[in-house]
């Protein structure tokens, strides 16, 4: 494991494969940029993974680092890319950048944040809003969004205003992040339009976002926690649902900006994906609710306690299992540890 000494920022992902393409891209990409690659591995992994200008950790070298969470997280599950923010925050990182192994980054944007507080249209109190429809004219809309939202009329935008985006998602090419009954009637490829527009959802504006091409400044650095004790498919739309609704508290809105990364996507059985999302279509709606109906305190400083005051309350609706508060107490308390 080659170690770098901080930097800036940190691109963060979770694989099963061997180095491949993506991945010695990203290598070469951030040595390049001086930033820290970080990719966490899982008991599927190759025993003799070796990337050079790469940070790996297999599982016992996840347990090695001392992190409370890394030794009771679930062993194959997405939710071990946990352990690679917290080893990204170990090292020092500024902003967190994350995708997959099957996200080819076409720009360098994707390794740029934009600025923490940026001049763009501000969606507020606009409900369930497909931010797709500002992308294109077709039908196509993002995984996560509720099945009865899909048509609904777009919101007029706003004239632009300064918004606080510590949480950036670009949206990706080729294999866009949608849902198995989109994969499954309507075509793909799908490329969006190449204008940089740049849109925020701020309170009262709910849209899913993904963690294949997602960017966390420091502030927000709580709200990438990945729920372990849901359906895989669900991992980080709830996640997004969670922080959203947090992020509200701080005055902050998620930005959504051009396509960054072409998707080159892994095979997936697509009704295995449809009856791991059934969870969600039958649920996002509900959980939405739910979570705009807690009484949640201001200010960033409260990111912790509103956390786990939404995850029991994801609990204790049945949409997320028990075993998932340990861990979640886990998590922030390495978080705390690591300052």
């Amino acid at each position: 494991m080659s170690e770098k000494s901080g930097g800036q920022g940190a691109v963060v992902i979770t694989s099963i494969a061997a180095p491949n393409g993506v991945m010695r891209q990203i290598a070469a990409d951030c040595a390049e940029r001086d930033l820290n690659f970080i990719v966490i591995g899982d008991t599927k992994s190759p025993a003799d993974f070796s990337l050079e200008n790469c940070d790996y950790y297999s599982v016992d070298a996840q347990i090695e680092t001392g992190l409370a969470f890394a030794k009771i997280c679930p062993t194959r599950h997405y939710a071990r890319k946990n352990v690679g923010y917290l080893v990204a925050m170990k090292k020092g990182a500024d902003y967190i950048i994350e995708t997959d192994d099957d996200n080819m980054p076409t720009s360098d944007a994707f390794y740029e944040a934009l600025p923490r507080d940026y001049e763009c249209p501000n969606l507020t109190g606009t409900g369930w809003t497909n931010i797709y429809g500002y992308y294109s004219d077709a039908k196509i809309w993002p995984r996560g969004l509720p099945l009865d939202a899909i048509s609904d009329e777009l919101p007029a935008l706003p004239a632009p205003s300064r918004v606080a985006i510590p949480i950036q998602q670009g949206l990706a090419n080729a294999n866009p992040d949608v849902d198995a009954i989109y994969r499954l009637i309507l075509p793909l490829p799908f490329d969006f339009a190449t204008e940089d527009r740049r849109i925020a959802m701020g309170e009262g504006a709910w849209c899913p976002y993904n963690s294949q091409n997602t960017i966390h400044y420091r502030e927000a650095f709580p709200l990438l926690y990945l729920p372990a004790y849901c359906s895989f498919r669900m991992t980080d739309i709830w996640r997004s649902f969670v922080a959203q609704r947090i992020a509200w508290t701080c005055g902050w809105s998620i930005l959504f900006r051009e396509p960054t990364v072409t998707q080159d996507r892994n095979d997936h059985d697509l009704m295995r994906d449809f009856a791991d999302e059934i969870p969600g279509y039958m649920g996002n709606r509900k959980i939405g609710e739910a979570l705009s109906a807690l009484d949640l305190p201001a200010g960033p400083e409260n990111i912790p306690a509103n956390m786990r005051a939404c995850y029991r309350q994801l609990v204790a609706d049945g949409h997320v299992g028990e075993a998932e508060l340990p861990l979640l107490d886990a998590f922030l308390a390495d978080m705390e540890e690591l300052g």
